[in-house]
This record gives C-alpha cells, sequence and structure tokens, in this order.
C-alpha cells in the first residue's frame, strides 16, 4: 500500500508535494509573526504604487533615475508578492502543501528578482556617478535609451542566470522527508531534502551569490566610493553633507541587500540543522528592501517629496 501521508513519507516513491513548515522551532506561536509582516508587505505595495504613480504623473520626474526608481519598485513589489501571500496562507490557514513544479517556479522568480534587483542598484549607482562626477556628459551619457538597454540586459541577466537553480533542484530525487523547515522554496532548503548528493547546487548557489552579487556589490561600492571623493573635495559643506547624507542612506540599503544574501548563503552550504534566524532573514530580506527602499530614495529627493504632496492634495511650499 502507498503510504503517502502529509507528513512525510519514507518509501521509494519520488514525494508528490513539499509541506512547508513555517519557522524552524517556533511553529506553536508563527502565527503571530503574520500581523507584523502583512503590515509590512501592505506598506511595502503602498509605497511601491505611490512610488509608480508620482513618477508616471510628474513630467519633471521623467529623468532616468527615476525610471530605474520605477523598475526598482515594480521589482521589489513583484519579489514581495512572490514570497508573501504564500507565508500568510501558511500562518493563517496552515495552508502548508506546495506541489513540486509551484515550488521550482518560486524558487526560480524569488532568484530571478533578487538577482535583477541587484542589477537596478548597479545602475542606479551608474547614473548617480555619471550624474555627480560627470554633469557635463550625463545628458548624452544616460539618455531614455540607455535606462532601456540596461533594464533589457539586467533582465536578460537575471532570467537566464538563474535557470539552473530550479533545474538542478528539479533533478536532485526527492523519495523520503518532504517537509521544508521553511517558510518559503529557497533552492538550499529544498535540496537539503534530497536523497542524492547536492554539492552541485550548493556550489552554483554560492556561484550567484559571489560572482554576480560580489561583482555587483564592487561595482556599487566603486561608483559611490568615487562620488565621496569628489564630493569631499568640494568648498561647499552643504553640498558635501547633503551628498554625503544622500549616499549614506543608499548604501545602508544597499548592505543589508547584500549582507543578507551572504549570510544565508553561508548558512545554507554548511549543511547545518536547519535555524530560525536564517529562515527569518531570508523573509525580510524579500520584504523589508521592498517597504525600505521606496521611502529612503523618496525622503532624501526633494522633486519625489514634493510630487508626494501633489499627490496627496497638500501644500508643498516650504518644502
Amino acid at each position: 500500500a502507498d503510504s503517502r501521508t502529509s507528513v512525510g513519507f519514507y518509501n521509494t516513491f519520488q514525494v508528490s508535494e513539499f509541506i512547508l513548515m513555517g519557522f524552524p522551532g517556533i511553529h506553536a506561536w508563527q502565527h503571530w509573526l503574520s500581523l507584523p509582516l502583512a503590515l509590512l508587505y501592505l506598506l511595502a505595495l503602498t509605497a511601491n504604487i505611490l512610488i509608480l504613480v508620482i513618477i508616471k504623473q510628474e513630467a519633471t520626474l521623467h529623468q532616468p533615475m527615476y525610471y530605474f526608481l520605477g523598475i526598482l519598485a515594480v521589482v521589489d513589489m513583484g519579489l514581495a508578492t512572490t514570497i508573501m501571500p504564500k507565508i500568510l496562507a501558511i500562518l493563517w490557514f496552515s495552508a502548508k502543501a506546495i506541489s513540486l513544479p509551484e515550488c521550482f517556479a518560486q524558487m526560480y522568480v524569488i532568484h530571478c528578482f533578487v538577482v535583477m534587483e541587484s542589477g537596478i542598484f548597479v545602475c542606479m549607482a551608474i547614473d548617480r556617478y555619471v550624474a555627480i562626477c560627470r554633469p557635463l556628459q550625463y545628458p548624452s551619457i544616460v539618455t531614455d535609451s540607455f535606462v532601456v538597454k540596461a533594464t533589457v540586459v539586467m533582465a536578460l541577466r537575471s532570467t537566464l542566470t538563474t535557470i539552473p537553480v530550479p533545474v538542478m533542484a528539479a533533478q536532485r530525487h526527492y523519495c523520503s522527508q518532504n517537509q521544508i523547515e521553511h517558510c518559503l522554496c529557497s533552492n538550499l532548503g529544498v535540496t537539503h531534502l534530497s536523497c542524492d548528493d547536492r554539492t552541485i547546487n550548493s556550489i552554483y548557489q554560492l556561484f550567484l551569490a559571489w560572482t554576480l552579487m560580489g561583482s555587483d556589490l564592487g561595482l556599487i561600492f566603486l561608483s559611490y566610493s568615487l562620488i565621496l571623493h569628489l564630493v569631499l573635495k568640494l568648498n561647499s559643506a552643504e553640498a558635501a553633507s547633503k551628498a554625503l547624507s544622500t549616499c549614506t542612506s543608499h548604501l545602508i540599503l544597499i548592505l543589508f541587500f547584500y549582507t543578507i544574501i551572504v549570510v544565508i548563503s553561508i548558512t545554507h552550504s554548511a549543511a547545518m540543522t536547519v535555524s530560525l534566524i536564517p529562515v527569518l532573514l531570508n523573509v525580510l530580506h524579500n520584504v523589508i528592501p521592498p517597504a525600505l527602499n521606496p521611502m529612503v530614495y523618496a525622503l532624501k529627493n526633494k522633486e519625489l517629496r514634493q510630487g508626494l504632496y501633489k499627490v496627496l492634495k497638500l501644500d508643498s511650499k516650504g518644502n
């Protein structure tokens, strides 16, 4: 007789579905996390939709810098929406089952959006570098055409380089355990359950994290270093302070984004038992940047703030 159950099955069959258990070690009270997570998700959607509305309505914001911000808003909403509805379904309705194709599809889309977000951060850093360090060449270098080409290149990069992740995960054989100690289908969380060797999956995950993300982070730091170097040489203390404030807030967001990727990659690859902190970081990594990005980028930008006042029908005098 076939002894398949939702608890995990110890027979020779390939499992037909995975069970996403939620947050390891706190299953009894994990539903309490649903409220802050739902609010973060709502904030991410509202703030990013608002950014898109402001950019569309304000003719003065039809510039490359804001186009990149708009693309970042779309990517952020996509990333948060790929995981949050399922997490909330797990926490509210105990809808823990997920079919293998669904799980591998979610894995692919998460990877796509994370790599795309990293690429947009690079584009935004290059845009700021050219605007501040090469202001005379800026209109001829960063054109609307440049925005389109850069976005297409980053979209192709994110969709193509991440294909091996779900493909290799799907090639593993899942024959005994089907409980994933996670809220989402993370590559190494899923392949951890396979009965055969998952070394290649771990290697490719680290390769993606270190080569793509590493080179992106290098370019971002180079851009901001050159900006700061130039700004600190200015005689105007006010201009230096303003640029320093903007660069610092951007770098804090960017550092949060990349640090968590490194932490997740290292903790998963170490093949330890799945603990709460990496899982929680993984979830927060997919929902905190989408909620914070629009606020940090918008609040630090006078034109966007004025656009926000107009959209919300507030008086923008004196701002």
